[in-house]
């Protein structure tokens, strides 16, 4: 059993939307939910969750404390707490954080590195 779920995204559900219509170059900086929809270049970094939708592309070097891939994303994705690669998600880049669930389907071509917690 997976903890990924394919639940329907609701806007509502994150502080902020990156619609699908937007693209977007440079860093992203942000602490809340971040949903990306749209296309995305440069660097994300971010402390809250961060979930890329089936449609969104992304090209950036990412740290955030939880990342879901539903989309496409090429770069780095480096995780305080836990990445997730859903069945439609794709990823060309290293991956590295505590826990790392990749669904039955998905593409992944990178390395991929699971961190221990300190004293645990």
């Amino acid at each position: 059993m997976t903890d990924v779920h394919n639940d329907a995204l609701e806007d509502e559900d994150f502080d902020t939307v990156l619609s699908a219509d937007i693209e977007f170059n440079g860093t992203l900086n942000f602490e809340k939910s971040f949903l990306i929809r749209g296309k995305m270049s440069g660097n994300i970094i971010a402390k809250g969750l961060l979930v890329i939708d089936e449609d969104a592309v992304v090209e950036a070097n990412i740290q955030a404390g939880r990342v879901v891939i539903r989309g496409k994303v090429k770069g780095n994705v480096t995780a305080a707490e836990k990445v997730e690669l859903t069945i439609s998600g794709k990823l060309i880049g290293n991956v590295t954080a505590p826990e790392i669930l990749m669904e039955t389907g998905c593409t992944f071509n990178g390395l991929c590195t699971m961190t221990g917690k300190i004293g645990g």
